[in-house]
């Protein structure tokens, strides 16, 4: 069993900053592809950003120039660094993770976390 916790989330002005944190625990091989998306009141979650195992980052537009993603391979832990936050950041942030696992059986799978609340004020 695999499991994803994030922490970091919280209530921040507008123009402020968090960071978020994801930590994958378990049964772990390796971890390809590690992430965040966002889901807001009555949207469809979207992509934020993702990282690889050898650091290839992506970015929503959106995001761009504010976030920064980073992991440690060797914690099997992702961050998310924001900045100059806006209102419309606010979401609930999931971690999301490509794991490959031994047991019970060695194995493929993509993982969620349970959620982190981000809530940026005006």
């Amino acid at each position: 069993q695999v499991q994803l916790v994030e922490s970091g989330g919280g209530l921040v002005q507008a123009g402020g900053s968090l960071r978020l944190s994801c930590a994958a625990s378990g049964r772990i091989v390796s971890i390809n592809v590690m992430g965040w998306f966002r889901q807001a009141p009555g949207k469809q979650r979207e992509l934020v950003a993702t990282i690889t195992s050898l650091g290839t980052t992506n970015y929503a537009d959106s995001v761009k120039g504010r976030f920064t993603i980073s992991r440690d391979n060797a914690k099997n832990t992702v961050h998310m660094q924001m900045n100059s936050l806006k209102p419309e950041d606010t979401a609930v942030y999931y971690c999301n993770a490509d794991v490959i696992f031994s047991s019970p059986y060695y194995g493929r799978r993509n993982y969620w976390g349970q959620g982190t609340q981000v809530t940026v004020s005006s």
